[in-house]
């Protein structure tokens, strides 16, 4: 089951709302997608921490062999 690049992007302002986020549908496919993350609330976090939260944001989308989104390759910063 894919899911759109709207419905991450979405979800992942839902937690970061002040955020900018850039979506890549990376196959065509809606289910290898590549998200940049840059947002204050990740400042004095590290990459790890950056990460988890942002997966966290997704509330299940990428949990287990039934997830409707298969593959995210983050990128995550605070701003400069």
């Amino acid at each position: 089951m894919a899911i759109a690049a709207e419905e991450i992007e979405r979800l992942i302002r839902d937690g970061f709302p002040t955020a900018q986020v850039t979506i890549t549908d990376l196959a065509g496919d809606g289910n290898h997608f590549a998200a940049e993350v840059i947002a204050e609330e990740f400042r004095g976090l590290n990459r790890v921490q950056q990460q988890r939260a942002v997966y966290a944001s997704l509330k299940g989308k990428m949990d287990g062999a039934h997830g409707e989104l298969h593959a995210l390759a983050l990128t995550t910063k605070a701003p400069e």
